[in-house]
């Protein structure tokens, strides 16, 4: 019996949002990590040169290969430069990892439109973008895999109004689909992640104030509690999904979601 496949050698992988909103393990960050030590090349793309060139060291202290490549994806001039800097020094791309997004607070009423419009750029334009740098390529050479990055608020009302980041989040998830879809004869396959409540640098700058406006340890508290297995996730447990998925070991898997979030949205079916 063989072993499972579940390596990347010998495959670059553009991680896009692989640097850290704070000091910790972003899901960015550890799936860059989690690529390199599968064997992947990967490169490290952030707006944040500091936080990328940081995921990077992590990697190549480990004796992994990595490159920082600092710049906007969800500006179309900044994401062709990007694809073309990583592929003069890593060749094609194998695996895209879309895992930016952004999003304030708010219901309907909270919500000013220019906050919406940059959550649906930042977090559904730049797929867009980034996809037609790579499909080609990928098309070419007859295989490639694209992995996003969702969210659980995008599938379900978790508790308090996040208007604008679930909607771009929902947006993310039937796209994933459509190129799986559209692309899938061409030996493409495109998966969506879809994290639940998530312990990550993120959670400090955006929804820690809807669960305690004084502590952020209480407001872990509370988010763990609502959780079946009371614990929120680790970026590892993210970035392990996203991994098998990048991975020959989900060959025949295309154009679905792998939820990862300790039982939370069956408990809110």
């Amino acid at each position: 019996m063989n072993a499972l496949p579940l390596s990347l050698a010998d495959r670059t992988v553009f991680v896009a949002g692989g640097g850290s909103a704070g000091p910790g393990w972003s899901i960015g960050r550890a799936a860059s990590v989690t690529y390199a030590r599968l064997g992947a090349r990967v490169c490290v793309v952030d707006r944040d040169a500091a936080s990328a060139a940081e995921t990077t060291a992590l990697i190549r202290a480990e004796g992994g290969a990595a490159e920082t490549f600092v710049g906007d994806v969800a500006e179309e001039a900044e994401i062709a430069r990007l694809f073309a800097e990583a592929r003069e020094h890593f060749g094609p791309i194998d695996v895209l990892h879309h895992n930016v997004g952004i999003g304030k607070t708010g219901g309907v009423l909270d919500t000013d439109v220019r906050d919406f419009d940059a959550a649906h750029n930042v977090n559904v334009r730049s797929l867009l973008l980034a996809s037609q740098q790579v499909l080609p390529s990928m098309v070419e050479r007859g295989r490639g895999a694209i992995v996003t990055v969702s969210s659980v608020a995008g599938l379900r009302y978790i508790g308090y109004p996040h208007l604008s980041y679930s909607v771009s989040k929902a947006a993310l998830i039937q796209f994933t689909r459509m190129i799986a879809q559209q692309y899938a004869g061409s030996g493409i396959r495109a998966n969506c992640v879809v994290p639940g409540l998530i312990d990550t640098p993120r959670i400090a700058h955006t929804v820690a104030k809807q669960f305690s406006a004084d502590s952020l340890d209480d407001a872990r508290a509370a988010r763990a509690r609502q959780v079946p297995m009371q614990r929120m996730g680790t970026a590892w447990d993210v970035a392990h999904a996203c991994a098998f998925l990048a991975s020959d070991a989900a060959a025949y898997i295309t154009g679905t979601e792998l939820v990862v979030d300790g039982g939370i949205t069956g408990k809110y079916a």
